[in-house]
């Protein structure tokens, strides 16, 4: 059961999706996933200057003459949200609204994504995740699906360690039809370098870094203990300035070295207005 703060959440989310959504999102979403999904439609005699990746071999052997594949692009898009509800996630300054945490701004992005994709009539789907899959929800594209899915997304279930290369091979394993994923995570995990680029190989794969300021420069108050949300283990260290994590922008590289299209979402800014610049930018690209 969802509590009334989360309930009062998805509230909110409905009025701004209501107002902002079609916007921010729904243009750049649908630009920016157009064309991930194709499906063959017939073969036509090869052109000179034609891709000759999509020579039909088969009926140009049976023919003697070359003949090209052609495709059309799917109307209807799988988007596959991948987000993480770890314990590392439970961290924030409180944003400008001083309340949000990681765990509240990924919901927010997961939310915005379902909306758009339901505007669009797109299947859409979800799985969260901490040291194992917590929840599954399989694409679909009803309305009544849409919104378990952002109900899913707001709820707070359990806390526990972070593990996103088993997450990541569940949804390689589940979603056989290329697809679209976006992964929703800080990405402090053990190493997933692996599970990631395979995954991108098949499907367009997104990932948004959550994260927030405190992580990036400690205040300078001397020593501090400090304990990890997954492990419950306690140290001690000199607040002088220094990150927990390393630099977001080293942290975003890393994932677009394995293939996928990364930006970063601080605590303090507008999600909404986050996800429609990473998809402008990638538009451009």
């Amino acid at each position: 059961m969802l509590t009334p703060e989360e309930l009062r959440q998805i509230r909110r989310l409905h009025v701004q999706a209501g107002r902002r959504v079609d916007s921010l999102l729904q243009g750049e979403y649908r630009s920016a996933f157009k064309g991930s999904g194709m499906e063959f439609d017939e073969v036509r005699p090869y052109v000179p200057g034609d891709e000759v990746r999509r020579i039909d071999w088969n009926v140009t052997a049976r023919t003697g003459e070359p003949f090209l594949k052609t495709f059309k692009e799917e109307r209807e898009l799988t988007l596959l949200l991948v987000m993480d509800i770890s314990g590392s996630v439970r961290f924030g300054a409180g944003g400008k609204d001083g309340r949000t945490d990681k765990r509240l701004q990924l919901a927010r992005a997961a939310g915005g994504l379902a909306f758009s994709a339901l505007r669009s009539g797109d299947r859409v789907g979800l799985l969260t995740f901490t040291n194992k899959v917590e929840q599954y929800l399989p694409p679909r594209k009803s309305r009544g699906h849409g919104w378990q899915v952002i109900q899913a997304a707001f709820a707070v279930g359990n806390t526990g360690g972070t593990d996103l290369a088993a997450a990541l091979g569940f949804a390689r394993r589940v979603l056989k039809r290329r697809g679209v994923i976006v992964i929703l995570s800080d990405f402090v995990a053990p190493s997933f370098d692996q599970e990631l680029a395979s995954l991108s190989r098949r499907h367009t794969t997104h990932a948004i870094l959550v994260h927030d300021p405190l992580e990036n420069a400690l205040p300078d108050v001397g020593m501090l203990a400090v304990m990890d949300a997954e492990s419950g283990s306690v140290r001690t260290l000199r607040a002088a300035g220094q990150g927990i994590l390393g630099p977001v922008d080293a942290r975003v590289a890393d994932l677009r070295r394995a293939g996928v299209r990364a930006s970063s979402l601080s605590t303090d800014e507008d999600a909404f207005l986050r996800l429609q610049r990473h998809f402008m930018a990638r538009g451009r690209g």
